[in-house]
């Protein structure tokens, strides 16, 4: 039923960050393949946002890799963990979900997940079916087994503490509930970003406080977005979503600087052995060709062959043949009583810019073309007619004025 060992633990290690501690997931993988008996995996996260993106995509895939291999995976939807917040990796306390944004966000979840996890061997759990049945008594339980210097081990609470920013005492209970999950799941290993290590040994901890042995954690690199600098992540418009347009990821991916490019082929590419050291090796010579096999690769994963063939085909009839996309929104505006509209103001009406002194910036840094035509003066007013108006790269937009 299994792979051998040495398999299983080659492909498990490939794109991960960390393995605590690696000689227990082998002893882990041998039992499992002696007694004919999967693993249990787990992940979750917290619906705090309906998106997922292709950084979420990492661990997932990993996720994935595990049901190849004969594994049973877990993936917890984060129901009741979302209604306190976590800050991992920030410097200040997520904001607290409604159950109305939660159960919102969590119903785009699944069909995401499916589009890389098998159904078949997926289980899908709510953390309030065990977290919300906990009684005072078994929270004050649960808190008696960790200590407030540990919890401030975690570098996020360490410099608010240092700093004298407040943590609130729920906050301290967040990694406590993750790794109550483990214990609730009797988790064999956890998955989770380099952000998550100090959440994955405390399950490690409760589950030995529980009389279970300990999950291993399996730890994986936190993908950076398109701006090549920070984390990917929705809050900074650098992520490239899984249920994202096709032509808007293609170009999304395309935009990307090249040094990320390795980055990107090793965790988000269907690229391996050969064939990734191939295409590594053909970053240095020829970028543009690499990034643009990326793109195709990456909208495959997720919306499968036909849709990366037009989303190339329409970046290349936008970008290297100068023509405009064939469906593009229709916008009609009205002069009402003026002879004309101030440019800014259609850009602004037509959802192109945000506000008036926005489309005015874009306007200076001739990002703004009007039927093909770059506009650089800011004081530019239209008349009735019909026009194509183009704000950057990628966002188009048919504008009807009328008298």
């Amino acid at each position: 039923m299994f792979p051998s060992v040495d398999q299983q633990i080659r492909r498990i290690r490939q794109g991960a960050e960390n393995i605590v501690p690696e000689t227990e997931l082998i002893a882990k993988l041998e039992r499992s393949v002696r007694e004919d008996r999967p693993l249990v995996i787990k992940q979750g996260f917290d619906p705090t946002r309906p998106d997922l993106h292709i950084g979420h995509g990492v661990s997932i895939h990993k996720l994935r890799t595990f049901q190849e291999l004969g594994h049973r995976v877990v993936f917890v939807m984060g129901d009741f963990t979302a209604r306190v917040g976590d800050p991992s990796g920030r410097d200040e306390t997520r904001p607290m979900l409604s159950e109305e944004e939660i159960e919102s966000n969590l119903a785009t979840y699944e069909e995401q997940l499916f589009r890389i996890l098998d159904p078949a061997t997926t289980e899908i759990r709510r953390n309030s079916e065990w977290l919300a049945k906990l009684k005072l008594e078994d929270i004050l339980r649960l808190t008696s087994q960790y200590t407030v210097a540990r919890m401030l081990e975690r570098d996020d609470f360490a410099e608010r503490h240092r700093e004298r920013r407040p943590i609130s005492l729920v906050e301290f209970l967040y990694p406590m509930m993750q790794g109550y999950d483990s214990v609730a799941l009797c988790a064999d290993v956890e998955l989770g970003g380099t952000d998550q290590l100090f959440n994955l040994l405390l399950g490690r901890t409760l589950q030995e406080r529980a009389g279970q042995e300990p999950q291993v954690c399996l730890v994986m690199p936190l993908l950076r977005g398109t701006d090549g600098s920070r984390k990917m992540s929705k809050s900074y418009d650098n992520y490239v979503g899984i249920s994202m347009e096709a032509d808007e990821a293609f170009g999304r991916v395309m935009s990307i600087p090249d040094t990320l490019l390795d980055e990107w082929l090793v965790l988000v590419s269907s690229a391996s052995g050969d064939d990734l050291a191939q295409r590594q090796g053909q970053v240095e010579t020829d970028p543009l060709a690499v990034k643009r096999w990326l793109a195709g690769d990456i909208v495959e994963r997720y919306h499968g062959a036909a849709a990366a063939g037009s989303a190339r085909e329409a970046f290349d009839r936008v970008h290297r043949r100068g023509e405009v996309p064939e469906e593009i929104p229709s916008v009609a505006l009205s002069l009402g009583a003026r002879e004309a509209i101030w440019i800014a103001h259609m850009l602004r009406d037509a959802g192109l810019a945000a506000s008036s002194s926005e489309a005015g910036r874009l306007i200076q840094q001739g990002a703004v073309r009007v039927d093909g035509g770059v506009i650089q003066d800011g004081r530019l007013h239209l008349g009735a007619g019909q026009y194509v108006v183009q704000r950057g790269k990628r966002k188009f937009a048919r504008i009807s004025i009328r008298p």
